[in-house]
């Protein structure tokens, strides 16, 4: 299950006012024991402020009798000052790296515009604190 969690950076987090369910994919790190992730203020951070209990779900699939999946509940926190750096520190440089194809060379292709990385940083880093983590496969 640990290693499902540390291959992958897109998982889907769901939270709840106590009446209906919100679910949404979201950006994370896997450190080998705490999930970490960022947002902005929005609906998601309203409901985990209120509710911190979570399910986070990742899953690969390569077809349907080849899949793997993992389901965490766990508790959600907002990180401060230096926890929230650290927790920044690990998520990029789990996912920077990725989000730039290797293929792609500026010197071999017109860049007309330099990248904004204003929409990667999110204002608010989180944890996800895991109580418990099952997980299932197929594999044929």
């Amino acid at each position: 299950m640990n290693n499902l969690l540390a291959s992958q950076v897109v998982g889907r987090l769901a939270c709840t006012d106590t009446v209906q369910p919100y679910l949404v994919p979201v950006t994370y790190a896997f450190d080998g024991v705490t999930i970490y992730g960022q947002t902005n203020e929005g609906m998601k951070l309203s409901l985990l402020r209120k509710n911190p209990n979570v399910c986070f779900e990742v899953d690969v699939m390569h077809d349907m009798a080849n899949w793997q999946s993992v389901i965490i509940r766990g508790r959600f926190e907002e990180l401060k000052d230096e926890a929230a750096e650290k927790a920044r520190t690990v998520l990029f440089n789990r996912v920077f790296p990725l989000m730039t194809s290797a293929t792609v060379h500026g010197e071999h292709h017109e860049v007309d515009h330099e990248l904004d990385d204003e929409n990667r940083i999110k204002p608010i880093m989180y944890k996800i604190v895991i109580e418990e983590k099952t997980g299932r496969f197929e594999k044929r």
